[in-house]
């Protein structure tokens, strides 16, 4: 199991082990928690906002434009504004 030492300066460097699994680079960042047990779990923070691009594309289906959403959006906000509110009932306190 790979070891990592803490710095007087309260730095710890992760092995390079686990930088190689995990992909990491310099200035990447790493979250921290601390588990009630005393556990430490450290979880790379590696998703840049260009590798989320094409993420829920299913095959076989076509895009949809932002303006259509918003149209659909609005269709139904009207359709939810025209059905009347039904008032839940609450059991009476004894």
């Amino acid at each position: 199991m790979p070891i990592a030492t803490l710095t007087s300066r309260g730095q710890i460097t992760v092995p390079r082990e686990i930088r190689d699994r995990l992909k990491l680079e310099a200035g990447d960042q790493l979250h921290v928690t601390l588990l009630p047990n005393g556990t430490v779990v450290m979880r790379a923070r590696k998703r840049r906002i260009k590798t989320l691009g094409g993420m829920l594309k299913v095959s076989g289906r076509s895009s949809v434009s932002v303006e259509r959403m918003n149209e659909v959006i609005a269709e139904a906000a009207v359709r939810r504004a025209s059905v009347p509110v039904r008032r839940r009932r609450t059991a009476k306190r004894q």
